[in-house]
C-alpha cells in the first residue's frame, strides 16, 4: 500500500474496530482514514465506521475514504451520507488513485493549518511562505503584528467578544495588505498574533494605515462607561488587580535583502526581540528594523 502514497513518508495503523481507530487516533498524528471492502458485509460494517468517526468530535476533521472495486449507486449514495469525505473504486493499482490519495492528505494537512476563525494561514504554511520568498533571494518586509493587553480584554469582555477582535484585526490586516500589494501575505500565527508579508517600499504606508484603522474601529468594541473612563479594571497575569488601557497595536517589521537571511530562524528571532521592544512604547506603534542582522 505504501507506493500509492509516493509523495509522502508515511506510517500504517491497521484496525478492525471503531475502538482500535480510536486508540489509534489518539496516539497517533493520523493524515487519513482508510475503509476497503469488497463483500455486502464488510461494506455495512464500513459505513457504521464512517458514522461513528463522524459523530466523534476528535475523529471528525480526519478524512475517511473508503474503496469498493465496484460499487453500485446505492453504496456511493450510503458512503457520501454517512460522511465519508472520498470514495474511490476500480483498479487500487490505478495511478489516479495514488494521486487523488496524496492530494487528499496534501488537502487536510493545508486545511489544519488554516486559522478556523479568521481563516488565515497558520504557523506551519507561513513557515512555508518565508522559506519560499527566502529561497527567491528577493527583497521583501516582514510585518509581526501583536494586540497590547489583549488578555485583559479577553478575560474582562469574554471570549466571544475577544474572538470578534481578533477576527476584525485579520481582516484590517488583509484588507490594507491585498489593496496595496496583491503579492502579498497574510497569516494568522496565534491568538492576537500576525504575520503579513509585504514590498519593502510599502512599509510605513500599510503600518500607518493598518493602525489607523484600528484605533478607528477598536473603540467601537467597548462599553460607553469603559471608553470614558478610558480603561478596563481586571486582574493581571499575575493575579492583581490593574488598570488596561484602550487595546492597542504594535507591529514589528524585519527588511530582507538578498542574502540577508539565511533560514526562517533567524528573521523569527529578531521579529521577536524587535516586537517586544515595539510593544514598551504606549499606544499603537510600528518599528522597522533596519539592520540586517545583529
Amino acid at each position: 500500500m505504501g507506493r500509492y502514497f509516493s509523495l509522502h513518508k508515511i506510517n500504517i495503523h491497521y484496525f478492525d474496530t471503531f475502538e482500535e481507530l480510536s486508540v489509534i487516533c489518539h496516539r497517533h498524528d493520523i493524515d487519513m482514514i482508510l475503509l476497503a471492502g469488497a463483500t455486502a458485509d464488510s461494506f455495512i460494517k464500513e459505513v457504521e465506521l464512517v458514522k461513528l468517526a463522524k459523530q466523534n468530535t476528535f475523529l471528525a476533521v480526519i478524512p475517511i475514504v473508503l474503496f469498493h472495486p465496484d460499487p453500485d449507486e446505492n453504496i456511493l449514495f450510503a458512503a457520501y451520507q454517512a460522511g465519508a469525505d472520498e470514495f474511490i473504486h476500480g483498479d487500487w493499482k490505478n495511478k489516479l488513485i495514488e494521486v487523488r490519495i496524496n492530494k487528499i492528505i496534501e488537502r487536510h494537512n493545508r486545511d489544519m493549518s488554516i486559522n478556523p476563525s479568521t481563516h488565515l494561514p497558520g504557523p506551519s504554511l507561513i513557515e512555508s511562505e518565508l522559506t519560499r520568498q527566502l529561497n527567491l533571494e528577493q527583497e521583501f518586509a516582514v510585518g509581526y503584528a501583536d494586540l497590547d493587553n489583549f488578555k485583559a480584554y479577553n478575560d474582562y469582555y469574554g471570549y466571544h467578544y475577544g474572538d470578534n477582535i481578533i477576527r476584525m484585526t485579520a481582516k484590517i490586516i488583509k484588507d490594507i495588505v491585498f489593496d496595496v500589494s496583491r503579492g502579498g501575505f497574510v497569516g494568522h500565527i496565534a491568538g492576537d498574533d500576525f504575520i503579513f508579508i509585504i514590498p519593502r517600499a510599502e512599509i510605513d504606508f500599510i503600518c500607518e494605515n493598518i493602525i489607523k484603522s484600528f484605533d478607528a474601529l477598536i473603540r467601537l468594541k467597548y462599553a460607553d462607561e469603559d471608553l470614558d473612563r478610558g480603561y478596563i479594571v481586571t486582574k493581571s497575569r499575575r493575579g492583581d488587580v490593574e488598570e488596561f488601557p484602550i487595546l492597542t497595536i504594535s507591529i514589528a517589521v524585519l527588511q530582507n535583502e538578498k542574502g540577508s537571511f539565511k533560514h526562517v530562524g533567524e528573521m523569527s528571532k529578531m521579529l521577536a526581540d524587535l516586537k517586544k521592544a515595539t510593544k514598551l512604547k504606549s499606544g499603537s506603534n510600528y518599528m522597522v528594523e533596519r539592520r540586517s542582522k545583529y
